[in-house]
């Protein structure tokens, strides 16, 4: 079983975070970030080309990073390829030691850098989970037999700030049943209103509740106007808005903040997953605080 795998069936709370592969082929910042990160994260998820723009593939960087000790957690979207290439990914990704894999749609790439690119979407992350499914069974999605099965550890998404929450919990339940053996969430910013999401969803795996630190007035007021789900409160807000231009100040803020929301998640969910964002100098910060 992977590091992660056996995280999430022990008591301890758990943390991930993320890290994304270069437009390039320097590779050496990425891995300063997961040795900084490994002695505080199960595992650290590599996204594939985010916000649709064009990066390594992260099927190659996870190899990389299990070879400096960190194990990954890759991302796959089924923007980009077909139900062909999404089984032979996955099995490419077996064979080079990587084990948890993220499924979900993906942005479309007419918001990336390439938006003349053709998009794919060949299945839902439902249907992705249950080709996993069927690989670890030992086969394909359509049921031809492989030559030997695979063992990987399957995730999803889940938005707990969805503008139709019970759709979105009827998504939720519908890729447990593909398989989905643990969720990564949109990131959170008031305990209460995801405690009652939880309430209701009832999901029986793991949700890993979504941390991005707030590193500005301006970025606070574009993830509220354009990433779906995402409402930072206005108190939230105005304590970042009060340092002024000070950036120490505002470092230190965001800092207090991410640690208070993680310290009252840590009764609510099994553990967080850590976006940071170019931050990730001040996770241990955040985790540190916030046991206290």
């Amino acid at each position: 079983m992977s590091t992660l795998s056996n995280a999430l069936h022990s008591s301890e709370f758990v943390v991930t975070s993320e890290l994304t592969p270069p437009k390039g082929l320097d590779l050496a910042p990425l891995l300063e970030k997961a040795a900084l990160l490994k002695p505080y994260v199960s595992a650290i998820n590599l996204t594939e080309s985010h916000a649709a723009r064009m990066a390594m593939d992260p099927v190659a960087v996870g190899h990389l990073m299990l070879d400096q000790g960190v194990e990954p957690i890759v991302q796959m979207t089924s923007r980009d390829k077909n139900r062909l290439a999404i089984q032979a990914s996955i099995l490419g990704a077996c064979a080079l030691g990587i084990s948890n894999l993220v499924f979900m749609g993906g942005d479309p790439p007419k918001n990336g850098d390439h938006p003349d690119a053709k998009p794919v979407f060949d299945l839902f992350a439902s249907q992705l989970l249950e080709a996993v499914r069927a690989l670890n069974n030992g086969a394909d999605l359509n049921g031809n037999t492989l030559n030997q099965h695979t063992e990987i550890f399957a995730g999803a998404v889940v938005n707990p700030g969805a503008s139709d929450p019970d759709a979105e919990i009827e998504n939720l339940h519908r890729k447990i049943d593909g398989g989905a053996e643990f969720f990564q969430t949109q990131a959170v910013y008031d305990v209460d209103a995801f405690s009652a999401f939880l309430e209701k969803a009832n999901s029986p795996k793991p949700i890993l509740a979504g941390i991005i630190p707030i590193k500005s007035v301006k970025m606070a007021q574009y993830m509220n106007e354009r990433i779906p789900g995402v409402d930072i409160p206005n108190h939230l807000i105005e304590k970042i808005a009060a340092a002024g231009e000070d950036k120490d100040a505002i470092v230190r803020i965001s800092i207090e903040i991410a640690a208070d929301t993680i310290q009252g998640l840590r009764s609510v969910t099994k553990g967080i997953h850590v976006m940071a964002i170019g931050w990730e100098q001040h996770i241990p910060a955040m985790l540190e605080q916030s046991q206290n």
